[in-house]
């Protein structure tokens, strides 16, 4: 039986300069910001431990670190050096700002014997947007690209390992992944900032900030249908009170109902 759990590193005001400072879960984001949590999860079937997604490291402020999620995995009794593999949705820094870090002063990566799947045609756009970036963001994915063991998912549909798929799904980057689990009755899907929260369900809308919102909308929507029907546990990356939770029943007229699933 697999032991899934979300790795809650906090809850952040995130305003236009992306910089995430924190606060407590029940305060409201400072003034023209944005209110998002932090959630890697952490996947252990026993042959392999899996991260959906990296978390900040220390790359977005001083009020994030590469302690968190150390810390968060230290509770479930894994080492660094127990990860094997790392599924990212998307190329964001709050998604992938954990692979590495500057702990000691250089940067290091923060689970060595880790191999990173990510989008062949994502780190690529992103290569050639890099310089526009920080000089921290561009030293940071320089020493990701020499360094980490990349594994490119290069189809937009893949299968890379036994219990995990990827489907390309676009709408939020264009190259956005919705990331699945599925070992017989264990199945999850983390489909990134597509739905990012559990406010997300039984909401129709096309958010601006989306590379291309209609997509991220249509998507959204067959994520909610498909899960209902197949019963898979949704992961919600940036929710602050329930990242974990199922469909468990619709009402034409109330939409999904949403059942927590603790962690």
């Amino acid at each position: 039986m697999p032991h899934v759990r979300p790795l809650y590193e906090g809850t952040f005001s995130v305003a236009t300069d992306k910089i995430f400072r924190r606060i407590e879960r029940d305060d409201p984001p400072y003034k023209a910001s944005l209110k998002l949590s932090i959630n890697p999860f952490l996947i252990d079937d026993g042959d392999r431990k899996i991260l959906f997604d990296a978390g900040l490291g220390d790359l977005l402020g001083q009020d994030t670190s590469i302690q968190s999620i150390r810390e968060n995995l230290e509770r479930e009794s894994i080492s660094d050096y127990e990860i094997t593999d790392i599924f990212l949705s998307h190329l964001h820094f709050d998604h992938m700002g954990g692979v590495a870090n500057r702990e000691n002063g250089y940067w290091e990566l923060t689970f060595p014997d880790a191999d990173l799947w990510i989008s062949k045609p994502g780190w690529e756009k992103l290569r050639t947007a890099i310089d526009k970036e920080s000089r921290e963001k561009q030293d940071f994915f320089h020493f990701i690209d020499s360094h980490a063991e990349i594994r490119f998912l290069e189809n937009s549909s893949s299968k890379p390992l036994p219990n995990v798929r990827v489907e390309r799904i676009g709408g939020h980057t264009e190259f956005h992944n919705a990331l699945y689990y599925e070992n017989g009755d264990h199945n999850y899907i983390m489909a990134g900032d597509v739905i990012g929260t559990r406010g997300a369900i039984n909401r129709s809308y096309a958010a601006k900030y989306d590379f291309e919102p209609n997509q991220s909308k249509k998507m959204r929507e067959e994520i909610q249908r498909l899960s209902f029907e197949k019963g898979h546990v949704i992961m919600a990356y940036h929710e602050t009170d329930h990242p974990l939770f199922r469909l468990n029943g619709y009402d034409e007229k109330k939409g999904y109902n949403i059942e927590n699933i603790r962690s």
